[in-house]
């Protein structure tokens, strides 16, 4: 897979990709690069319907420079305590960030989950997240209430008045939940209008099949939740039945 920063020219048939109508996938694949590249590329440039090849590779030259401040010749980049290399680490909490926006989050709560999702403790304080994504408390607090309304991230007490926002396993669990209960209401809401709109109505029999699949998709989603939570709870390489073997044997 190849690596480095995107050419000029591949910016240019990024851009006639999408003026094809290509998926990011296909594009990435015309320019054997990964699709997660490609999103990236696109959504830090304007979106799909505002990308322009020669803005967006100025774009990325700037904020290069202005990544690359002047070093004393013979000074090399601190490595991470952990092993991590920080530019590689911080790359891929772009790429996440990236794909996030593309399934529809906007920008302030992608980057606020993926910077909590990539510490070890999978928490961090309000303070933490201003001073790791440079931005405002407001934008850290509007950021977090959309996520919590999503159930994708919670809070806990810390260390005195502190709260510490949580991104842990179950957080995905707890969003398929809550995403089959929107759907559920959803439902409800089109099976009322059958009523209001009279049955046998081509408007009433359309809300009538919309009911229905929604009724279909909201139950697929929590039964597929339910049976999946396992796999949160079980360590790689093994299998819920592997796993519940120590406790029969104790018994």
């Amino acid at each position: 897979m190849p690596g480095g920063r995107l050419t000029q020219q591949e910016r240019r048939q990024i851009a006639l990709g999408l003026a094809d109508g290509l998926a990011y996938a296909e594009i990435g694949r015309r320019l054997d690069r990964p699709t997660s590249t490609v999103t990236r590329e696109v959504m830090r440039n304007g979106g799909p319907t505002a990308y322009r090849a020669d803005l967006a590779h100025r774009a990325t030259e700037r904020r290069a420079h202005r990544r690359r401040p002047a070093a004393p010749r013979g000074a090399e980049m601190p490595s991470s305590a952990d092993g991590r290399d920080p530019e590689a680490v911080r790359e891929y909490e772009e790429t996440l960030t990236t794909v996030m926006m593309a399934s529809g989050m906007t920008a302030m709560p992608a980057r606020v989950m993926a910077a909590i999702t990539l510490t070890d403790s999978g928490s961090l304080t309000a303070s933490e997240l201003v001073q790791r994504l440079q931005v405002s408390p407001a934008s850290v607090s509007k950021a977090i209430a959309f996520l919590e309304s999503q159930s994708l991230a919670r809070r806990e007490q810390g260390e005195g008045r502190r709260e510490r926002y949580i991104v842990d396993d179950d957080i995905w669990y707890q969003s398929m939940i809550a995403s089959a209960r929107g759907t559920a209401q959803v439902a409800d809401t089109a099976r009322q209008g059958v009523a209001v709109l009279g049955p046998r109505t081509p408007a009433a029999n359309r809300l009538e099949n919309v009911a229905r699949f929604l009724d279909f998709v909201g139950e697929s989603i929590t039964r597929a939740a339910e049976q999946a939570r396992e796999v949160l709870h079980t360590r790689p390489g093994t299998t819920s039945n592997d796993a519940a073997e120590p406790s029969r044997d104790r018994a």
